[in-house]
């Protein structure tokens, strides 16, 4: 028999979609990763790499997990994100309670991850570009590349933003939709090298495995946030580009080193965001540094940000 206490009157966990994940603020869902990756550098979110069950024919069921202390609890949070690569159908985040076991949420849709990518990726620039006002370049128009500008608005001034992408009409339309829901004036480039030149900070979603822009592209002092392919075999960033660059960080060190193919960059060299974040690895240290981050998906990260949609105190 279970030792844990089981409430005499069980409540239903509440149920939220994608549209209840768009209403969720930008600052508000940055907040919640930052306190996440901050929590897993102090030991207080446990997050194993991800696991893939296999469904036949190259498709799985990849399952993310982690368990998060907060505040004055020793139990906190816990929970997993599920999702497929059979047909890309609607994931699952689960919410439990780590005191009672009561299941608390549970979020269905496509959304989420995304939007916990760019919250990461968000708090990625604020530590590693160069303070103040941001001249940001997009390459890749996408749904990846929608949400790290929806975050990064959050964190800092845009001052210039131009996108690219091979679909010149959904480049336009991602410029229209940045106005018309962001409040933010995005230039459609017609070239990643338009995108990539002169610009503070640049980020790459594509799903591309060979390289969409070139080394001689990238100035002095550039951030760059990788997201799609980064393996030696596919890589959407130059090869040169870990050799040139000063310091190169990701979000999870063990989701970097276990990818199946070898990372186009090192883990040896890598430093983890949640470190950079309590102070105790070093970043940007001089302005005219590149610095790269990996993104790989801390995580547990979805778990705190499905409890960032719980109503008051069961909030994260």
């Amino acid at each position: 028999m279970s030792s844990l206490p089981v409430s005499p009157h069980p409540v239903s966990p509440l149920l939220f979609d994608d549209e209840d994940v768009r209403a969720l603020d930008a600052a508000t869902a940055v907040g919640a990763v930052r306190a996440a990756l901050l929590a897993h550098h102090s030991g207080a979110l446990h997050a194993p790499p991800r696991l893939k069950a296999d469904l036949g024919d190259g498709s799985a069921l990849v399952i993310t997990a982690g368990r998060l202390r907060t505040g004055a609890s020793t139990r906190g949070l816990y929970g997993f994100r599920a999702y497929d690569t059979v047909v890309g159908g609607e994931q699952l985040v689960a919410v439990w309670d780590g005191a009672d076991g009561r299941l608390k949420a549970l979020v269905h849709g496509s959304e989420l991850g995304p939007r916990r990518t760019g919250a990461i990726g968000a708090v990625a620039v604020d530590v590693a570009a160069n303070p103040g006002p941001v001249r940001l370049g997009i390459v890749g128009a996408g749904r990846q590349a929608w949400t790290q500008l929806w975050a990064l608005g959050a964190v800092r001034p845009l001052e210039d933003v131009v996108v690219a992408a091979r679909s010149a009409e959904r480049t336009a339309a991602f410029a229209r939709r940045a106005a018309d829901e962001l409040g933010v004036r995005v230039r459609a480039v017609g070239s990643a090298e338009d995108a990539v030149r002169e610009r503070d900070v640049v980020i790459v979603a594509t799903d591309s495995t060979t390289p969409v822009l070139d080394m001689g592209w990238i100035a002095p002092g550039t951030h760059i946030s990788t997201l799609g392919p980064k393996t030696v075999a596919g890589h959407e960033v130059p090869a040169g580009l870990p050799s040139r660059a000063d310091v190169v960080f990701t979000d999870s060190l063990a989701q970097a080193a276990n990818y199946p193919e070898p990372h186009l960059f090192a883990t040896e060299r890598m430093v983890e965001l949640g470190a950079v974040l309590a102070g105790a690895a070093p970043c940007r240290t001089a302005p005219g540094q590149i610095t790269v981050f990996c993104s790989v998906g801390l995580a547990g990260t979805e778990v705190a940000l499905a409890a960032a949609l719980l109503p008051g105190p069961d909030a994260i």
